[in-house]
């Protein structure tokens, strides 16, 4: 066999631990497929004494992870520290000055940085690979990049987040409010102890941008992504949405479409839908993480599985460096740089489709006729409606949906009722998702 491969880890936590278990574990097997060893050198991580379970005087130290691409016994850094800038950002750009390359799974630094970095890899003739950014185990990035890098692709989308998905799907099977699942979410492990890039739907707006750049082509751009989070969903939303034939899920979704004047636009959204039941996202719980991407001649094609944890990522880690073992460098976006389309985002308000909206309301005379006068005015046509008293002078919930239509209406009704005294709390829309 050639010479090794030499690794620099920088991060020692779940992920790293897991690196350094999975490559200890399958060494013999490793070597065969990348058709040579791949080794660990060198480490870095906050704590040098802290109890991971594994034997860290084994590889070489460095207290400054920045200059772990600098050394002369390393081949490629695996960056594993997290932030899309700071440490990490610092480490990248090192690494690609110092041409060598990078393996990451950090979708912040991605989302916010891709381009930047993507040009220095191309510029050093390195690797820039980051399949455990999206989607953890799953190989929906190399999926996208080769298995239907002949097809168009029209539209991706899935369940992004494995905590949003448990936290609803617990709430589905229990009937219990989001609160008491969050809290115990995290009492778990499955939610951080602040959870607000992943209820906010932050970390999945920051994957849809990474396979929205590698399904279309286009540059990837975070700050178009419209994000919505979960946190208002209640309990009585997913009870009516099931009464429905419908379950909710935190669905991320990117398509392009052309505008009036010819030009590409670029529609990326994160944002809790309602899924209908024969749908195959509407069937994804627990922590599982789901893709779906329709391509023009391929057709529907679901990659599902484990979106974190040290297994998983470990493993998307290990097989982009047994790519890169294998000589494998590619465009890390499947197509240069230079070549990359600059998609402007598009607009929202023509887009059709039907939705689910929760109204929160004063239980007295004239509340409904209200509600419907602004749908009507706005042309909203509504499908159902659905009024569940409460006790004593305590607001009701309305919630309807409505048949298919442009979103401008939507927005245009619940303009009509803003500032109204009949509202408790803003209105609640989730679109729906069909079959």
């Amino acid at each position: 066999m050639s010479e090794p491969l030499r690794i620099a880890l920088a991060g020692l936590g779940t992920v790293g631990g897991g690196v350094i278990r999975l490559i200890e574990a399958n060494a013999d097997l490793i070597a065969r497929r990348a058709g040579r060893p791949i080794v660990i050198t060198t480490v870095s991580a906050r704590n040098r004494d802290k109890d991971r379970g594994f034997d860290v005087s084994r590889y070489a130290w460095e207290d400054d992870m920045v200059i772990l691409g600098e050394r002369p016994d390393v081949d490629v850094v695996v960056e594993l520290v997290g932030g899309a800038d700071g440490p990490a950002l610092a480490l990248a750009r090192t690494t690609f000055e110092a041409g060598k390359a990078l393996v990451t799974a950090n979708k912040a630094m991605i989302a916010h940085h891709g381009v930047e970095l993507a040009t220095k890899a191309e510029a050093a003739k390195v690797a820039l690979k980051f399949e455990a950014a999206v989607a953890g185990g799953i190989p929906v990035i190399k999926g996208l990049k080769e298995g239907v890098a002949a097809n168009e692709i029209a539209r991706v989308y899935g369940i992004l987040n494995g905590t949003c998905n448990y936290i609803l799907s617990t709430m589905e099977d229990t009937g219990r409010d989001f609160a008491d699942v969050l809290a115990e979410a995290q009492a778990k492990g499955y939610a951080e102890a602040d959870p607000t890039f992943d209820i906010d739907g932050i970390d999945a707006a920051h994957k849809l941008s990474i396979l929205s750049s590698i399904a279309f082509g286009t540059a990837v751009d975070f700050k178009p992504v419209l994000a919505t989070g979960i946190r208002r969903v209640l309990a009585a939303d997913i009870a009516q949405a099931d009464a429905l034939g419908y379950y909710i899920r935190l669905i991320g979704m990117a398509e392009t479409e052309t505008d009036a004047a010819g030009n590409r636009r670029l529609f990326q959204r994160v944002h809790p839908h309602l899924v209908h039941r024969d749908h195959p996202l509407a069937h994804v719980d627990g922590a599982t993480n789901a893709v779906v991407a329709e391509g023009n001649f391929v057709g529907r094609l679901l990659f599902q599985g484990a979106g974190a944890g040290d297994g998983p990522t470990a493993s998307a880690v290990v097989a982009d460096l047994i790519d890169i073992a294998r000589g494998d460098i590619g465009a890390p976006f499947s197509i240069p740089v230079a070549e990359l389309d600059r998609a402007a985002p598009a607009e929202v308000g023509h887009r059709t489709g039907k939705a689910y909206i929760r109204f929160t309301v004063a239980d007295r005379p004239g509340v409904l006729a209200e509600i419907t006068a602004a749908m009507r005015d706005a042309g909203v046509s509504i499908e159902s409606l659905i009024q569940k008293g409460g006790a004593d002078a305590a607001p009701v919930m309305v919630s309807m949906v409505t048949h298919e239509g442009p979103e401008s209406a939507i927005a245009e009704a619940l303009r009509l009722l803003d500032g109204s005294p009949v509202l408790a709390e803003p209105p609640l829309v989730m679109h729906i998702l069909g079959e």
